[in-house]
């Protein structure tokens, strides 16, 4: 019992090492605005310190075991986490209404959850580390080659398993046009392994000789290469599109959310709301956009004073030709009841004024709203959804998408009897309903593929949609519930990693903000300000190649599942041949 615990403490250096490594993860992400290159330089780095402490020993001299480097993970998962989503404490305090004290509970729970899968990777590389071959074991540098792949491995189930996998490291590359020609064939997965293979490199060379000089050398060749990696950032750009051959009016709401719509004045009426969205469909601001990512250093933004805009003045205001309208997901209180028959006056005004807008404009619309279908099967009579509706230009609603992946804690709460210690806290809880198919939107010759939110963090989703034949994808959402913090840039980077992955454009409608229009490159092209009520008129173009990553999905990440767990089977083959 002595040796199992309290002997074999963790020497506090190997701590060290697992905290400072949390901490540097946080740097490649956003933290409160968007990310500056240089930044985005520490991701080859981040993970070594990780790494060393894994590989260390034990006080005794003697290899860590499986829990103590479980533990070693944990501790900087935690930290990751922490520094990464602290935007839930203010989520759920300012937006939620939640007492300050519980939201930081919120929190913290959070991330010693989550924290697990980093406490996996730990518990693998250590485990790998002691895999016996013939005599010898894996060691460090068998436990290190593996390193990448067990690294994906970890990132794929937080995918599958938990539904979070927010911010893959891959995601922090997101503007390395080198790295990214990955992500057709590999999706962000193999991004993370190039990042994962990278940082135990580091380790691989120090091991290899343990002389002074040579680990000088590698400090210097590691400090000339994120040097060279930044500059090279800087110098080049993805290819430019020559022209677009069709154009979307993206409309931002700009709604106040949660609590903070209580504490910011009397409401909009529906009415109100849908005469100024339609204002802002029929006449977007001239010259009100930014030429890249809102807020960013080099982003040159142009347009009108809010005072002016706010005015609409009729000499300012313009009819511009679109292909598509899209309203964005937000806090309002659009419905669509089905089938009609059973509309209620608030969805009558709705389907009306949709309908003469799509008129007006001789254009398709897509627009979120609450989407409800009367079922006598359940209790409450109807299933409830968070939907996007297609409306064509003659004004007939034609389709609607019901979001499939919903929020946790946010639009439902999941194995809700287990979490009957919570009390009234989760009483407020969205009781919506996931969709049961995914629908696109065929017009003019052309197909839309809608993703709703939260569902743009998952890849292997999303690229489902270029296989149902679309040819544009769009993406409405509320980042609204973050605020000011590092999740609107985030979320941004992530859909941006979709329209890579899928080589298609995206044309992304949001509430408070990033709207944009985002090539298949991922670089945001044109976009607006975000806390503005306005819209953005902005050219795209349709594709119609399917890349294998559209095609076949995570293939490679569950490849890396094969090669770790390989690793780890055949460790255990031989332990049970020895005992035997």
């Amino acid at each position: 019992m002595l040796d199992f615990i309290p002997m074999r403490f963790i020497p506090v250096r190997l701590w060290a090492f697992a905290i400072f490594s949390g901490a540097l993860q946080v740097l490649p992400y956003p933290i409160a605005g968007p990310v500056p290159v240089w930044r985005t330089a520490f991701c080859w780095v981040a993970v070594t310190p990780l790494l060393l402490a894994l590989t260390g020993k034990d006080a005794h001299g003697l290899p860590l075991r499986a829990y103590q480097g479980a533990a070693l993970g944990y501790a900087s998962g935690f930290v990751w986490y922490l520094g990464n989503c602290y935007w839930i404490y203010e989520t759920m305090h300012l937006y939620g209404g939640i007492a300050k004290p519980a939201a930081a509970g919120i929190l913290i729970l959070f991330c010693l959850y989550l924290g697990l899968y980093h406490a996996l990777f730990g518990a693998l590389i250590v485990s790998l580390r002691r895999v016996k071959l013939g005599r010898h074991n894996l060691g460090v540098q068998g436990a290190l080659l593996i390193c990448p792949f067990a690294w994906v491995a970890v990132e794929l189930a937080r995918a599958r398993i938990t539904g979070f996998p927010w911010d893959q490291l891959g995601i922090t590359q997101v503007d390395n046009i080198l790295l990214t020609r990955l992500a057709p064939y590999c999706g962000a997965y193999g991004l993370s392994f190039v990042i994962a293979a990278v940082n135990a490199l580091w380790l691989l060379r120090i091991t290899l000789k343990q002389r002074r000089f040579t680990r000088m050398a590698v400090a210097l060749s590691c400090t000339g290469i994120i040097l060279l990696y930044v500059y090279s950032l800087r110098l080049i750009q993805p290819s430019l599109h020559e022209g677009t051959e069709a154009a979307v009016t993206l409309v931002q709401e700009n709604l106040e959310v949660g609590a903070m719509a209580d504490s910011s004045g009397p409401p909009l009426t529906q009415s109100d709301m849908l005469r100024s969205f339609s204002e802002l469909s029929l006449f977007p601001p001239m010259g009100e956009s930014c030429n890249g990512i809102p807020e960013l250093t080099g982003t040159l933004c142009t347009g009108m004073e809010p005072e002016k805009h706010n005015a609409g003045a009729e000499d300012i205001r313009h009819l511009l030709p679109t292909d598509l309208i899209v309203w964005p997901e937000a806090p309002n209180d659009f419905i669509v009841i089905d089938p009609p028959l059973r509309e209620t006056l608030s969805s009558e005004e709705f389907r009306t004024a949709i309908s003469g807008l799509a008129r007006a404009a001789n254009t398709p619309i897509i627009v979120g709203s609450f989407g409800i279908d009367a079922d006598s099967a359940v209790k409450r009579g109807y299933d409830e959804y968070n939907s996007a509706n297609f409306i064509q230009s003659d004004g007939s609603f034609i389709g609607r998408y019901d979001k499939m992946h919903l929020v946790p804690f946010g639009e439902y709460t999941p194995y809700k009897s287990l979490f009957f210690f919570a009390g009234n806290l989760l009483q407020d809880v969205g009781l919506l309903d996931p969709g049961k198919h995914r629908t696109v939107f065929t017009t003019g010759g052309h197909t839309y593929g809608t993703f709703i939110c939260y569902e743009s963090v998952f890849g292997d989703e999303i690229r489902q949609y270029s296989n149902h034949g679309s040819d544009v994808l769009v993406n409405i959402s509320d980042d609204g519930w973050y605020g000011d913090t590092s999740a609107a840039w985030e979320h941004l980077n992530m859909v941006r990693m979709r329209a890579i992955e899928n080589h298609r454009w995206i044309l992304r409608a949001t509430n408070t903000g990033v709207t944009a229009a985002i090539d298949p490159n991922g670089r945001v092209v044109t976009s607006i300000p975000r806390h503005r009520r306005t819209s953005l008129h902005a050219g795209f173009n349709y594709e119609h190649d399917i890349t294998f990553y559209s095609k076949y999905g995570d293939i490679f990440a569950y490849f890396c599942v094969l090669v770790t767990a390989c690793g780890l089977g055949l460790g255990l083959l031989r332990k049970v041949a020895q005992e035997g």
